[in-house]
């Protein structure tokens, strides 16, 4: 993305892509079901074929000199690998992502397990009132990625992130003390929105924070670590939800989410200030 556009203007593009993203995750299953309702699933699968290759088709149509234009000689896989720790922890934007990002993702993995269990055990409502809370899920996820870049544009990268990961605090808070579905379904837009607001910033210090030819091992470093502290959150939250239950879980994920946000004051890079490399 820093390479398809001019950096003015990259808040807005990553904004918005972020949004496109999440508006199909959200429409995709919906499509899906009534597909699978009414055909089956073999023309589910031979649509979900198509949409791949017309996905390449759209990426040929990049000349590749516009997605990377430094380049550096690879020095074997895990030498790559060096290369990209190397870049995060000398650069304080990318830095912040890693530890803040880290932090948060144990609690959206304690999130999604527990998820089923509030809906439905917690709140009694049912398989209907789990598919509006993954629905209300998806739409904070699009409105927050939505207006990111107008809101980075005004407040800065470090600022908006902060305010997305203490908004996710807040609201999967109050779902977790929620005495209905109706009153959860709100508190996790607005939970989703500061989430979507906080993906959008993570790929923006990312982009802006590492060099072009390094930025796909940095890349690397940070999404592998991340998912595998998503993968120990889950492991986790299978164990304390029925050990303590859904609403212990999604509100010791909102604590989990503070200490995120506060962790940005420290790490993040200032407001409107050159990137900080570290020595």
């Amino acid at each position: 993305m820093p390479n398809l556009v001019d950096d003015e203007q990259l808040p807005a593009a990553t904004s918005l892509l972020q949004t496109v993203e999440n508006l199909t995750w959200m429409v995709g299953p919906v499509v899906g079901g009534l597909i699978l309702s009414f055909q089956g699933p073999d023309l589910a699968y031979w649509l979900n074929a198509l949409t791949f290759v017309l996905s390449a088709v759209l990426l040929l149509r990049i000349p590749a000199r516009r997605l990377q234009v430094g380049h550096v000689e690879s020095r074997g896989h895990w030498g790559d690998i060096m290369d990209g720790f190397r870049v995060v922890i000398r650069s304080s934007a990318l830095l912040t992502v890693l530890v803040v990002w880290n932090i948060v993702t144990l609690g959206v993995g304690a999130i999604n397990v527990a998820e089923v269990a509030l809906a439905k055990v917690s709140l009694d409502a049912g398989n209907v009132g789990f598919g509006v809370l993954l629905g209300a899920s998806g739409l904070g996820l699009t409105l927050g990625s939505f207006a990111t870049g107008n809101l980075v544009d005004r407040l800065g990268i470090g600022r908006v992130y902060f305010y997305g990961i203490a908004v996710m605090a807040g609201g999967f808070a109050v779902a977790a003390l929620a005495s209905t579905i109706y009153v959860a379904v709100v508190a996790v837009v607005i939970g989703s929105f500061g989430n979507g607001a906080a993906v959008v910033c993570n790929a923006l210090f990312i982009q802006r924070g590492a060099p072009d030819e390094l930025r796909g091992r940095a890349f690397t470093v940070i999404m592998s670590s991340t998912y595998v502290t998503l993968g120990i959150g889950m492991i986790a939250a299978g164990w304390l939800t029925d050990s303590f239950g859904a609403r212990w879980v999604w509100g010791g994920a909102a604590i989990v989410y503070l200490v995120g946000a506060l962790f940005t004051v420290v790490l993040a890079p200032r407001e409107r200030e050159p990137e900080r490399v570290l020595a």
